[in-house]
């Protein structure tokens, strides 16, 4: 059977999981999307012109692909056709290329609403979602009263389905949360209105891809923000709504386990984190802006500014662990250009004891210390390298280290955003 590949974010997101998607697409039948909604944003740059993608997968730039969103996917059909319709405008023609689960959840106008008010009641205790609704219909998928793709082709099932649990939000809207209500005949009207238009996409994805591996075909598996996000395996309770280890490909795309070939996780040579919740390294100083200016730590949907930090070892030797990681693809090494001084966090110091891997949750991983292994810095410019000797030592000596503390292989080197600006020291679908 043929090999296929997975590609995760190794820690909370935003770690360039966009550019090694599509980079990595010329050499797939497809690409599937299986968790997540359009709270994620991934950016590619092709030729020097920028993509920003939230819910199609990223391999849609290769004109003849053809795209999967999985039922472990939440889709808004507003967000989503939105979406096309701006990549129609640059000339990208993908409609007839997607593939939607049936069974994957729909996000409806009253999940957003929701979202939006339990954020501004939480006050300082707010969790810093992006405001899409998306852990709103992950819940409502949970409890049993969610409403999927394949329901819009049934209009009075639909419309049940939606006045049933609308009864319950607008209840909580109003008399818990002091938000308006929504009118249940405007929601449900609205949202059909996609139905035509998306029934041509309505797919049973998990017996097209399991189908097509059997005839020899491989895809590339793309995830969606990063593990230490993971519902289960992240800081909780600041963390995202679904799972997002390599592990949920299988949940949330309907194939086995065994056939993922190969899990490559995607890391920045630093670390950044966008909305609340403990983040280790954290540089809250003019280190911390300098990456942030140089890396462009700005969120790709939200515009939120990142918080940036020191790469660290002890979360990434999770994210191996949790993800069964078979390589690393080290992202935006050129930020780090022109540092005197480049730290390197390889364990904590945690109630007294030095541990090697960050503890389960936030209260416990916002009372680790860093142990830090300090590196000279390089002050050539590695921006465009595309090749392994061509990178100043001092660099070549920290990427060695942050290999052997994370207890993986590196296979790839980004040295800027655009496709071009990578180094292959070991392709994936070898």
């Amino acid at each position: 059977m043929a090999k296929n590949v997975v590609v995760v974010g190794a820690q909370w997101g935003d770690e360039g999981k966009g550019k090694v998607v599509d980079w990595l697409t010329e050499q797939v039948d497809g690409v599937v999307r299986f968790n997540g909604g359009h709270n994620a944003g991934h950016t590619l740059v092709i030729n020097g012109k920028k993509t920003v993608l939230r819910l199609i997968p990223s391999g849609v730039m290769h004109p003849t692909m053809t795209c999967y969103l999985g039922n472990g996917v939440v889709v808004s059909p507003q967000a989503f056709f939105g979406e096309l319709q701006s990549l129609s405008e640059a000339g990208c023609e993908a409609e007839h290329r997607m593939r939607v689960s049936g069974n994957a959840a729909l996000v409806m106008p009253y999940h957003v609403a929701l979202d939006h008010a339990r954020e501004a009641a939480a006050g300082s205790k707010k969790i810093g979602t992006t405001g899409r609704g998306i852990g709103p219909t992950y819940e409502d998928k949970v409890a049993r009263r969610g409403v999927r793709v394949s329901d819009l082709l049934d209009e009075a099932r639909f419309s049940e389905r939606v006045r049933d649990a609308m009864d319950l939000h607008n209840f909580v809207l109003t008399k818990h949360l002091g938000a308006q209500a929504l009118d249940v005949n405007e929601v449900i009207d609205g949202t059909l209105a996609y139905a035509d238009r998306i029934r041509p996409m309505i797919t049973d994805v998990s017996y097209t891809l399991n189908k097509l591996m059997a005839e020899g075909k491989r895809f590339l598996f793309e995830g969606a923000q990063g593990c230490m996000l993971d519902i289960d395996h992240g800081t909780y309770p600041y963390v995202t709504s679904s799972n997002v280890v390599a592990g949920a490909v299988c949940s949330g795309a309907g194939v086995g386990a065994r056939d993922v070939g190969y899990v490559l996780g995607i890391t920045k040579a630093y670390c950044t984190r966008v909305g609340e919740g403990p983040f280790p390294t954290e540089l809250d100083n003019e280190i911390g802006q300098y990456m942030r200016d140089k890396g462009g730590e700005y969120g790709a949907v939200t515009g939120r500014p990142r918080r940036c930090g020191w790469f660290d070892g002890a979360a990434m030797r999770r994210a191996v662990q949790t993800n069964g990681l078979s390589a690393l693809a080290v992202m935006k090494l050129d930020v780090l250009d022109g540092m005197d001084t480049v730290r390197l966090g390889v364990g904590y110091k945690y109630n007294g004891e030095e541990i090697e891997v960050m503890p389960y949750g936030a209260d416990a991983c916002a009372k680790c210390e860093v142990i830090y292994e300090d590196f000279p810095g390089w002050k050539e410019n590695t921006f465009g390298v595309t090749k392994w000797e061509d990178l100043p030592e001092t660099a070549k000596r920290y990427l060695a280290r942050l290999s052997e503390v994370a207890g993986c292989p590196i296979a790839v080197v980004s040295t800027g955003p655009d496709r071009s600006q990578t180094i292959l020291l070991d392709n994936p679908f070898a």
